[in-house]
């Protein structure tokens, strides 16, 4: 079976990244006076929240399900999920490109430039420690399966979310990186301005793709594909089980729904028939822990 993931750790160290670059801008922005170092540290305080929102939603997930709620409040984390994708695109990505156009009308000749290196290359340092955390859960998460289909498959939103978020950061810090000792070597602003443009480029682009596959869940979609095969598979080789009809899944968040009908082997009376539904549901509970609801229905066809 595929492997299970601990989202929770990702997003306490992306937490703890964005917190210590905060202070760290903040303290540059303090000691030279510069407005955009300070605009910066803002920016990796609303990073902050971002996490904030994802930790509230994965509290959320947890409640119980109630009349109201019969299947609980587990899809809850894909929306705070979305709303992180879209203060990603608007405070991070629309942002960056604003502060690069204003860059190029209203060129501004660089303050402290090795400060500024020295905040991005300790940003550069934590967020490598974000990634590493992040990429160790999305590798025991995917298996066999490269970063791209596993990003376009997972059904995590919130480790979806950081992976997005920490891949965006990382490059964005050496982006700009590049972009300050360009124009330190060369004394021309319009690398800058330019680098500044292509970081919102990035986040934009990251945050539309990480919108693109909440989105989905929020709509609602079943289990990944392979997910669906092993349980296809458990169930066909079930000895109570003649044959899998139809399978229906639907994500809802951490735990599962599953609908499953099925062609029963003979058996000597309803109670028997009964009873035999019963051990195959105890036990692909049992085989896949996330199946919290199971609805069977035996039938001769679908």
């Amino acid at each position: 079976m595929s492997g299970h993931a601990n989202s929770l750790k990702p997003i306490l160290l992306a937490l703890g990244a964005n917190f210590a670059i905060f202070v760290t801008k903040l303290f540059a922005a303090t000691i030279t006076g510069s407005g955009a170092m300070m605009a910066e540290a803002v920016h990796s305080l609303a990073d902050c929240g971002n996490q904030g929102l994802l930790l509230l939603g994965m509290r959320q997930a947890k409640r119980p399900p109630s009349e109201e709620y019969p299947l609980g409040w587990g899809r809850a984390l894909y929306f705070w999920s979305f709303l992180v994708a879209i203060l990603l695109f608007s405070v991070g990505g629309m942002f960056s490109i604003y502060e690069g156009i204003h860059k190029l009308t209203h060129p501004e000749p660089l303050k402290w430039p090795w400060l500024a290196l020295g905040v991005l290359a300790f940003g550069i340092v934590a967020e490598s420690f974000s990634m590493h955390g992040c990429l160790q859960e999305v590798n025991k998460a995917r298996g066999t399966q490269n970063l791209w289909t596993w990003f376009r498959e997972t059904r995590s939103s919130e480790l979806l979310v950081i992976f997005g978020e920490d891949l965006a950061a990382l490059l964005g810090l050496c982006v700009a990186t590049l972009a300050i000792g360009a124009t330190m070597l060369t004394g021309n602003l319009l690398f800058d301005a330019l680098g500044t443009i292509a970081i919102g480029v990035l986040l934009v682009v990251v945050a539309v793709l990480v919108a693109i596959e909440v989105k989905a869940l929020l709509i609602g979609q079943g289990v990944e594909p392979r997910r669906r095969s092993e349980l296809i598979g458990f169930l066909n080789s079930r000895p109570e089980i003649a044959e899998v009809l139809n399978l229906i899944t639907l994500q809802m968040g951490p735990d599962v729904m599953v609908a499953v009908k099925a062609r029963m082997q003979p058996v000597a009376s309803d109670r028997h028939l009964i009873e035999a539904i019963n051990t195959v549901e105890a036990a692909m509970k049992t085989e896949f822990g996330d199946v919290r609801w199971s609805f069977f229905e035996p039938d001769i066809a679908d």
